[in-house]
């Protein structure tokens, strides 16, 4: 197959195209004119296939040359998969046990097959629907400190990680993704741009605030330039699995070396969107304690994201960065550099939340939390409290550093009658 030129795959042609494959046949086992194939790519990029036979299932992953949700208009390199195996790789390495294992790659195809998690469903739908994942907070937490600490100069030589540095930056065109509707798009009226036109009042408020774009631009100028660990670049509910007491981080596709506190930022902005978009899913009598349940979760990750990354600066610090040779070895603690650093994370990954929490409702790739409530003006009620705690943590994210007062800061714009 991988002599073959590019073709996008379909239900109809999967079987004949990769029963030759044996890594794919050994795993799925039998004929595979039997195997059973089912497209449940609901993202917004790729093609995702359910392959089951007599042995197993497994999923493949397709790359297409254009971003799906919007069609061909929009082109897009086929490379990204290419980046997406490299950092599946790493993941593997740096965080045991989390993504799914990868049994076989085909770069000319641009296609990945994996293991096929189940009985794992989106996080996302079962946030929506209310389902509980035991350890939730913490498996994310500790993830992004792994992938943080485990991928930076901390850990890292300085010639590996410079050439996986080198390596990464082939990936143009994902990037600029991000750096353009995650950063620059809410702001304005960018052209693919869309909101709950409800939402307006808010919406025309926030781009008037030559403040707040600044402080976002300020933050997208350490994203640009920032190489100092590999990201998911990509952390939100859609792109976790779980069961009710597993918990799974798929699809880094958005994968580059960037800040060390943009993913813990972003996985927390998606809880910060589910909790604000309950009203709509709950009854009224199951409402308060769920809601307080995600605040638990984002209690979780911070704390167990610093403990996770004190362990690693114990245990693991052999890169170039603050060696022991300038501390442990001459009788110095390092403790207050630890301390001095993850608080500059903390900061940042607060202040990453807030542009995530934005992005979401106001440039082109929205969620299901709100985008499934069919009210509009529920909806948009919602959507502000989202949006005016968001620009608070850009503004002032140092406000909100304590856990206790970014948890009274949530509960605070979820009574709040905006709209």
């Amino acid at each position: 197959m991988t002599d073959q030129q590019y073709c996008a795959l379909s239900v109809e042609t999967l079987s004949q195209r990769l029963g030759g494959v044996d890594d794919v046949a050994s795993r799925v086992g039998g004929d595979s004119s039997t195997w059973r194939v089912r497209e449940v790519g609901d993202g917004n990029l790729n093609l995702v296939f359910i392959v089951s036979g007599s042995a197993g299932s497994v999923v493949v992953k397709q790359a297409l040359p254009y971003v799906r949700m919007v069609g061909e208009s929009w082109p897009l390199p086929l490379y990204r998969a290419h980046f997406e195996y490299y950092a599946l790789v790493r993941q593997a390495q740096r965080a045991p046990g989390i993504a799914p294992e990868v049994f076989y790659f085909d770069k000319p195809q641009a296609l990945i097959v994996m293991e096929y998690l189940y009985p794992h469903t989106i996080l996302r739908r079962k946030l929506i629907s209310g389902e509980r994942v035991a350890q939730l907070g913490e498996t994310i937490g500790e993830f992004c400190a792994r992938m943080a600490f485990r991928g930076s100069e901390l850990s890292l030589s300085s010639p590996e990680k410079k050439a996986d540095v080198g390596l990464f930056s082939g990936n143009v065109a994902i990037p600029a993704i991000t750096e353009s509707l995650v950063f620059t798009d809410p702001y304005y009226g960018a052209e693919m741009n869309h909101h709950t036109p409800e939402l307006s009042p808010v919406v025309d408020e926030l781009r008037r605030n030559a403040r707040l774009k600044a402080k976002v631009q300020r933050l997208l100028m350490k994203f640009t330039a920032n190489t100092e660990t590999m990201l998911h670049g990509d952390l939100h509910s859609g792109s976790i699995m779980a069961t009710d007491t597993d918990v799974r981080v798929i699809d880094p596709e958005f994968s580059q070396y960037g800040p060390m506190a943009f993913d813990l930022g972003m996985a927390v902005a998606n809880f910060l969107m589910a909790y604000f978009s309950q009203p709509a899913h709950r009854q009224p009598q199951a409402l308060e304690a769920y809601q307080e349940w995600i605040l638990e979760v984002i209690e979780a990750c911070f704390i167990c994201f610093d403990a996770e990354f004190r362990h690693l600066w114990q245990t693991e610090r052999t890169g170039i960065l603050f060696p022991k040779s300038l501390f442990e070895e001459q009788g110095n603690s390092a403790d207050d550099a630890c301390d001095a650093l993850l608080e500059e994370i903390r900061l940042d990954a607060l202040a990453y939340c807030g542009i995530e929490m934005h992005r979401r409702v106001l440039s082109l790739a929205h969620n299901a939390d709100f985008e499934e409530i069919k009210d509009n003006a529920l909806r948009a009620k919602l959507e502000a409290r989202n949006v005016l705690m968001g620009q608070a943590l850009i503004l002032e994210p140092e406000a909100y550093s304590d856990l206790s007062a970014l948890a009274e800061l949530a509960r605070a714009y979820n009574q709040q009658e905006v709209l």
